[in-house]
């Protein structure tokens, strides 16, 4: 269950951005994932987030503490 619908994400974003075909909205997760589990399941460091469409691709996450990021991270900021 999503708490906005399709059509308002979609008119909402398009007024800070032009969309074009093939763009994604990425909206999160759905129920019962992280928080929604018992007990809860959080992001730790260490861990990787993967996103991918099967055709498209796939992009790679790792979580880093706050205090632990790569000063190189921050050059490409």
């Amino acid at each position: 269950m999503m708490v906005f619908g399709v059509a308002y994400l979609v008119s909402y974003v398009s007024r800070f951005v032009s969309l074009h075909p093939g763009d994604i909205i990425s909206t999160g997760t759905p129920p019962g994932i992280g928080m929604g589990q018992r007990p809860p399941v959080y992001l730790h460091p260490g861990h990787e987030v993967r996103l991918g469409i099967d055709g498209l691709g796939e992009q790679r996450h790792s979580v880093f503490a706050h205090d632990a990021i790569p000063e190189a991270v921050y050059a490409n900021l």
